[in-house]
């Protein structure tokens, strides 16, 4: 269930220490440090507590792109539009140098998004929904207005640059029944089978395999294919797009559990394309987490198979600069998708291949070749996501980044420096750079600085406690704006989901603590046995335990939080979604400690859940097969039901297709039936997570308002 859209792991949503000095180290510029201190309010100029308003006041800077000249960084803002209910992205361009002020691209009223730069520069392609339906456009760098190449009825995204800069590959969801046909055609029967459902009053659907629906969408019996499309020097598409990988089977990954972002690639010579693939058969994929590694030979259509032998998860395929090798992530268990990401190399010629961090407990997310000898990649430690170097040649991995969390990254086509988005608890994404050799990070955006100054927010802390069996655990506390030492505070202790997930010092728009801690509580953040970032070991020891030590793990953590002289320990309430919604309801029948419980989108009862979630593949891992296995129920929270007590709020939504609307109902319905104080807040248009700015609003008013009915004197 471990989640990764909008941003898995940075957030409590998805099913999926030493305390901190005020030392930073020397590669940090005055910029880089000034941008670090407010990081933790440490300036003493700011005025006020954040507000709710402040989640939907505050733009959104994701998506860097470095320019192939290094001068330039083309990067996504994303505005709440609140009063339309919806969000809107234009594509922004900024000084790799950090000197000047950025500027805007794009102003239509739709999402412009996924910049990704031609190989000369001249170009900027992007994805858009201006016109409706997603398209690619290319926008002339030096200016002008944006020019579309795609018209497919199928929509089109993710652009990415052939290295000739003459052809783009781009992914569109089609009917794979078409697909082997010509574009033209190929295309027409595509908009009239669509248009024929969308127009039909029947409804119904036929369904004969298993994963038809994922997250919040039904799959339609689509499949995910990458096309190619040729480009005139204006800008034009010169020709029809072509699938380049066609027949019943998906060219990326469909679910994004098994992506790091764009899983395609070209090759230098631009002769094929590497891309990541769903096992086969197709009826499998449910319980089967086997991608593959594959190339498509671009002028013949052959496919090739460069990872057969593993049958766990591959992805996220890489040429070397000089196409000798790809680079790729792997996962050794077959049926698990939280084991460890280790990161290979493949030598094409001899079909040899190396594990480059075989002997490094970490798992490594997205990557980039920086030169022919070097890789850069993001990876979680100890509740941050940061940047690392990993050599070819055998010496140790090496961090690159300290504090907060790194996001998407972009390095430089001359290998000595890359771009990335740096944030933390306190701070929401903006665009920094670094330089590989020397480590220097500067800061090159201020997106949100204006605003921000009038904001205040206590420096977050972080604590290691004893947990089961003597096993360290990390959590993050931060205090309310105003703390003030000898005066107690209520307590709001929260629970990750995933469960194979952390909490990380990082921003977040949906579940934000600091946001909880401006209501006057003391919120803390434990990662628990499951955790990511604490190596392999302590991520797998949930798996067929769900209630046993991360349980132990959290009182412990509990524990120490009563001890604090600041913490009310009359006033304590806890909070979580998904697995963290399932603890709430394991609380309710093994712990008197909280005053409240506040419920989202949890598992209940562990029968159900199995036959109506869309991964099956993730309760076969952590719980086994109900009809196999004897104990399948054991950690199920519906079995203690006869203690509930405490009183819970209850939200889950229509569209969650990973933890589906009966766990809810059917919680809610206990409660109730016992007389347990409880409501339940029920979205008919949210999936996992609730998105739509009002929709969001409603939701934090209502979580608040029910937490200081219990924690509020």
């Amino acid at each position: 269930m471990t989640a990764q859209r909008p941003n898995p792991r940075l957030e409590v949503g998805p099913l999926r220490g030493q305390k901190q000095g005020m030392r930073y180290p020397a590669c940090f510029t005055a910029g880089a440090v000034a941008f670090l201190i407010s990081l933790g309010s440490l300036s003493g100029q700011t005025t006020r507590p954040i507000e709710l308003e402040d989640l939907f006041r505050l733009k959104r800077v994701g998506d860097p792109q470095i320019a192939p000249d290094g001068k330039h960084v083309a990067y996504v803002v994303t505005e709440v539009l609140k009063d339309e209910n919806r969000t809107n992205s234009d594509i922004w361009l900024a000084n790799a140098d950090g000197s000047g002020e950025p500027r805007k691209l794009t102003s239509s009223p739709k999402h412009d998004r996924h910049p990704r730069w031609s190989p000369d520069g001249k170009w900027i392609a992007f994805e858009s929904t201006r016109d409706g339906t997603p398209q690619i456009f290319l926008l002339a760098a030096d200016g002008g207005e944006a020019r579309k190449l795609t018209t497919l009825s199928t929509g089109a995204g993710q652009p990415m640059w052939a290295p000739d800069g003459k052809s783009l590959a781009f992914v569109s969801a089609v009917f794979p029944e078409f697909s082997d046909k010509p574009f033209k055609e190929s295309d027409k029967l595509n908009q009239e089978k669509q248009d024929a459902r969308d127009k039909s009053k029947v409804k119904a659907r036929m369904i004969d395999k298993l994963l038809f629906r994922h997250w919040d969408e039904w799959v339609d019996d689509k499949r995910q294919h990458i096309f190619v499309v040729k480009v005139k020097p204006d800008g034009s598409a010169d020709g029809d797009p072509r699938d380049v990988t066609p027949g019943e089977n998906d060219g990326v990954p469909t679910s994004s559990t098994f992506s790091a972002g764009d899983e395609f690639a070209f090759s230098p010579d631009g002769k094929e394309i590497a891309f990541s693939a769903p096992p086969l058969p197709i009826r499998e994929q449910a319980w089967r987490t086997n991608h593959d590694v594959w190339t498509v030979n671009l002028a013949t259509g052959e496919r090739k198979n460069l990872t057969v032998q593993n049958q766990g998860a591959d992805g996220y395929p890489r040429y070397s600069p000089d196409g000798k090798l790809v680079a790729y992530r792997a996962q050794a268990r077959a049926g698990f998708e939280a084991d460890k990401w280790s990161l290979w190399v493949l030598t094409l010629a001899t079909g040899e291949r190396r594990n480059l961090t075989a002997n490094w407990d970490r798992s490594v997310d997205d990557f980039s070749w920086a030169g022919a000898s070097t890789l850069v990649a993001t990876a979680q430690e100890d509740g941050r996501r940061s940047l690392w170097r990993i050599g070819l040649g055998g010496e140790p991995v090496a961090k690159l980044t300290t504090r907060g969390s790194a996001g998407e990254s972009s390095v430089a086509r001359t290998g000595d420096f890359l771009v990335f988005t740096v944030h933390g608890f306190n701070r929401p994404p903006e665009v920094a750079s670094m330089a590989l050799a020397g480590g220097e990070v500067k800061v090159l955006t201020r997106t949100n600085a204006d605003l921000l100054e009038k904001i205040t927010m206590t420096p977050p802390e972080s604590v290691t406690v004893s947990g089961a069996g003597g096993t360290p655990v990390q959590m993050f506390i931060l205090k309310p704006p105003g703390f003030t030492e000898g005066k107690k505070y209520p307590l709001v202790f929260w629970v990750h989901g995933g469960p194979q997930s952390a909490f990380l010092d990082s921003w977040s728009t949906r579940w934000n603590p600091k946001l909880w801690a401006a209501q006057g509580y003391v919120i803390a953040l434990p990662n628990p046995r499951g955790s990511t970032g604490f190596g392999q070991k302590f991520t797998d020891e949930i798996s067929h335990d769900w209630g046993g030590k991360v349980f132990d793990d959290l009182m412990a953590c509990l524990a120490h939080l009563e001890k604090q002289p600041y913490i009310d320990t009359t006033r304590m309430a806890s909070a979580g979604a998904s697995y963290g919604g399932y603890m709430m309801n394991w609380f309710q029948g093994h712990t008197d400690k909280f005053k409240t419980l506040v419920t989202h989108c949890g598992v209940y009862d562990f029968v159900s859940m199995y036959g109506t979630t869309e991964e099956t593949w993730f309760d076969e891992w952590d719980h086994g097969i109900p009809w196999e296995n004897p104990e399948f129920e054991k950690w199920s929270p519906h079995k203690h039901a006869a203690k509930f007590k405490t009183p819970n709020l209850i939200i889950h939504n229509e569209l969650d297709f990973r933890v589906p609307l009966n766990q809810g109902l059917s919680l809610f319905t206990t409660l109730q039936r016992k007389g347990v104080p409880s409501k339940l807040l029920y979205f008919p248009d949210e999936g996992h997570w609730v998105l739509k700015p009002q929709n969001s609003e409603l939701w934090h008013k209502t979580v608040f308002e029910w937490l200081g009915g219990y924690l509020k004197k």
